[in-house]
């Protein structure tokens, strides 16, 4: 089989009350960033130390710790977050400034709508919970602007519905050389993790990675696929061999992990996925063996 794909979601909004170990500073993510690369990541996904900040100084910023990765490695493939602003142009503005600098290679958009949801203290769920919203004009922008400076297109699904209209636009011939789907399943805490009791999506369960496949199936739609658990532990839930034994790859990291028992690393949840690899006998991707995988095109220059 063509070799497994492992991304590394460094932080995103998990606090140091959950896990101590999330890197906050610029110096912390460009550090864990290199281990999780030398370990086996190919693609490094991170949030800022600071995420309300307008689109100029976040591009600056993620140029600063994308730039340092790609020092260490000139293959490296770097993805930030969606950003804050009135609309998607403001949302997605530094992926402009990205894309200028040489930074990325991959650019994204959530493909629908999701109640964001997490429980009260007495476990009811909360009415502050926020609904995270990316309408059809969103992904037609986001569509078109990873055309317009040739990336990939990164698709996050929450639940199905996400992967019907990821469908329609590769139906339209819309999606650039390189676009994937991750399929996030719903752990027992949720995407923001503040408590069981209110998850999203499909359950991490062999039954709903196939369901998903399904759904590619019946398309003869060949784009490559991830899965993550968002708000669980991915290694110790079946999804993680059955998408090694299935042909898919992988995301972990602290971002997405949330755990009664352990508070592991993002170096050594991306340890647990390699040893993962190895046992099934599937070799792990370089940053260059990735971009063949994925079918991206090739570097180019700074526009």
């Amino acid at each position: 089989m063509h070799p497994v794909v492992i991304e590394v979601a460094l932080n995103g909004a998990t606090p140091a009350e959950r896990n101590p170990t999330v890197p906050r500073s610029i110096d912390d993510i460009i550090e864990q960033g290199v281990a999780c690369m030398d370990a086996g990541a190919s693609i490094i996904h991170t949030h800022l130390p600071v995420h309300n900040v307008e689109p100029a100084i976040a591009g600056e910023q993620y140029d600063t710790i994308f730039q340092a990765w790609l020092d260490h490695d000139a293959n490296a493939l770097a993805m930030p977050t969606i950003g804050v602003g009135a609309g998607v142009e403001d949302k997605l503005a530094h992926i402009d400034y990205l894309a200028g600098t040489g930074a990325i290679r991959i650019g994204f958009i959530d493909p629908g709508t999701i109640l964001l949801g997490y429980v009260e203290p007495d476990g009811t769920p909360s009415p502050n919970s926020p609904v995270y919203v990316n309408t059809f004009a969103d992904m037609n922008y986001a569509i078109d602007q990873c055309n317009r400076h040739g990336l990939a297109l990164h698709f996050a699904l929450f639940e199905p519905g996400f992967l019907r209209n990821v469908l329609t636009y590769w139906r339209l011939g819309r999606l650039t050389p390189g676009s994937f789907v991750k399929f996030y399943f719903g752990g027992p805490y949720g995407v923001i993790a503040r408590g069981k009791g209110v998850t999203f999506g499909l359950p991490p369960t062999v039954k709903a990675l196939d369901a998903y496949l399904e759904m590619l199936e019946l398309e003869h739609c060949d784009l490559p696929w991830f899965s993550a658990v968002v708000g669980g532990d991915l290694i110790h839930t079946a999804i993680a061999r059955a998408t090694i034994e299935r042909g898919g790859h992988i995301r972990v990291g602290l971002e997405d992990h949330a755990s009664d028992s352990r508070r592991p690393s993002n170096l050594e949840l991306v340890n647990e996925v390699v040893a993962l690899c190895h046992e099934v006998g599937r070799p792990v991707a370089t940053p260059q063996q990735t971009v063949d995988v994925l079918g991206m095109r090739p570097r180019q220059s700074a526009t």
